[in-house]
């Protein structure tokens, strides 16, 4: 690229950082690495930057442009030659690029395609690549609205302070019939748990059709909040085709449910940016294809990446790969994941200028999802440091011995453990709840 590749870089303090996204990324490069990062920025911006026999030049306003780069030669980690007959490996990079907001707008699906499209993943030199994080100036987040309830109005929609939250998955994970479903459902409010849910897989179908499960569930919880005295939650799967989901939520949300779920990525984040805009009840992510998005540690994104982007477009909790063996994930890797729904949505605000959080963007409530059970709620609040977090445990609850009623008691006694610091066999000695989930636990 010979002296081309300059106009693709900057220093920050030469940039009006209140004018760009700041995507971090990691690339592994068969070719110098300034020339790596030059074709980087060149083919997601600003490639053929001017016409043939016009004399102009698109990169001062359009181009995206390194801000850092930091490279290692040679390093000891095998290369990802993704259909390469030949590639000798050079060089492990990692860099932040300053991407224009001119060219996308306040739009996920132009930030996504700028980012992770055709010109960052099939650049020259580059065969492995993996976008890490995205940062936003404030007056950027400001065009977002963000989660409409958040962690502090899930608290006020749902009466619970000072605990996590106990959500659980109605299981089969296909669901059931309505009638069974339903009294699955009634059982687990009975003993306290605060939302019950669909799991991701339960749709609109002729074995279960949506109307009548909502209506079922919606009337069994009303009369579960009567007989409880305290709030009680149906957390019903509206993903579908997207020209079906404002017509799912409003069945949902007139027939009772009170709380909504959507598969994220599968339905695509401008689809439940349109259904946050319309809702008046909490909206809940569910984290279908992120795995095959993150899962590889040279390639694809980063999980923080598509937890920021659910927060972005109005997600009010977030459920996410926990940690554990089930879900195969590091623990540094879910502190990520729950950092993107509690902290600031800038990447790096000490360092770039005019990268704020942004008032309008709430925290959105973290779950981390897996095998979970009354055993998992101290390791989790020792972890993320406070209660503003949810567990989505399903055989804990659905599969308990003695049924739901006593699987959602257990979660509340293993909570009462950890408040009085009681180690949390010792209490199951006087609650039998928890000490027959920690036999089912055991084994």
């Amino acid at each position: 690229m010979n002296d081309d590749r300059n106009a693709f870089f900057a220093s920050v303090e030469t940039l009006d950082m209140s004018e760009y996204v700041l995507l971090d990324y990691f690339f592994e490069s068969s070719i110098d690495p300034v020339d790596a990062a030059a074709h980087l920025c060149q083919e997601q911006s600003t490639a053929q930057w001017c016409r043939v026999g016009v004399d102009e030049d698109l990169r001062p306003l359009h181009a995206a442009k390194v801000v850092d780069l930091v490279v290692e030669r040679n390093p000891e980690r095998p290369c990802l030659p993704f259909q390469i007959d030949h590639w000798e490996k050079l060089w492990d990079c990692r860099v932040k690029i300053a991407y224009p907001i001119r060219n996308i707008g306040a739009s996920i699906p132009n930030l996504l395609t700028a980012a992770c499209g055709e010109g960052a993943f099939y650049s020259p030199g580059i065969h492995a690549i993996k976008l890490h994080d995205i940062g936003f100036p404030a007056g950027y987040l400001e065009q977002f609205a963000g989660p409409k309830f958040g962690i502090t109005g899930i608290r006020e929609w749902t009466g619970i302070y000072n605990r996590p939250l106990f959500f659980g998955v109605i299981k089969p994970n296909i669901g059931l019939p309505p009638e069974p479903f339903r009294d699955l459902a009634y059982e687990s409010w009975l003993g306290g748990l605060d939302v019950a849910k669909d799991d991701e897989l339960i749709f609109d179908t002729e074995w279960s059709p949506f109307a009548k499960r909502t209506r079922l569930l919606g009337n069994a919880r009303a009369d579960a909040e009567q007989k409880t005295g305290k709030k009680c939650c149906y957390l019903a799967n509206i993903t579908d085709e997207v020209d079906r989901l404002i017509e799912l939520h409003d069945i949902g949300v007139r027939n009772g449910a009170n709380m909504l779920m959507i598969n994220a990525m599968a339905t695509g984040l401008s689809a439940a940016r349109m259904v946050s805009r319309h809702t008046e009840v909490p909206l809940v992510a569910h984290f279908d294809c992120v795995a095959p998005l993150t899962k590889t540690p040279y390639y694809g994104l980063h999980s923080r990446v598509v937890t920021k982007l659910q927060r972005l477009a109005g997600f009010d909790a977030i459920i996410f790969a926990g940690m554990g063996s089930r879900m195969k994930t590091y623990r540094s890797a879910v502190l990520d994941d729950v950092h993107a729904c509690l902290g600031s949505p800038s990447l790096d605000p000490g360092a770039s200028p005019g990268a704020g959080a942004g008032p309008a963007i709430k925290p959105a409530l973290p779950i981390p999802g897996g095998s979970q059970w009354a055993g998992s709620l101290q390791p989790l609040f020792q972890d993320i440091g406070s209660t503003d977090f949810a567990i989505v445990p399903g055989r804990a609850v659905f599969g308990h011995p003695d049924g739901p009623r006593a699987g959602a008691m257990s979660l509340h006694q293993g909570w009462d453990a950890v408040r009085a610091g009681v180690p949390l066999r010792e209490y199951a000695r006087h609650h039998r709840e928890l000490e027959v989930s920690i036999r089912q636990n055991a084994g």
